[in-house]
């Protein structure tokens, strides 16, 4: 038996796609004025959220004094105008507040600004 050689394929003629028909010229506009130059701006200061921070009697009788929101105490004092004054001189260095929390009394759970 003899092997049958494979004829090639017809060659297709190349077409050449069609082009886009071109727009006509559009009318010729006034050159755009190019923008006034801004100063360059300066940057601005990053704004830090100001620090509050607690003075509030725990359980075991120690004062604490804490971050608004804050899990750990930063510092514990025996006494509350030692805890007081302590986070005073932090508000004041850092531009924070201060809140005290009442332990007893009518006013018990009561928050005082300082």
């Amino acid at each position: 038996m003899a092997v049958k050689k494979a004829k090639p394929a017809p060659k297709k003629p190349l077409v050449k796609k069609a082009e886009p028909a071109k727009k006509p010229a559009a009318k010729k506009e006034a050159p755009k004025k190019a923008a006034p130059k801004k100063a360059a701006k300066k940057p601005e200061p990053k704004k830090e959220a100001k620090r509050t921070y607690h003075v509030v009697k725990r359980s075991d009788g120690k004062w604490e004094v804490k971050f608004a929101g804050g899990e750990k105490a930063i510092k514990l004092f025996d006494t509350q105008k030692e805890a007081i004054d302590y986070s005073k001189k932090m508000a004041e260095n850092q531009g924070g507040s201060m809140l005290v929390h009442n332990s007893k009394g009518a006013n018990k759970g009561k928050i005082k600004k300082k």
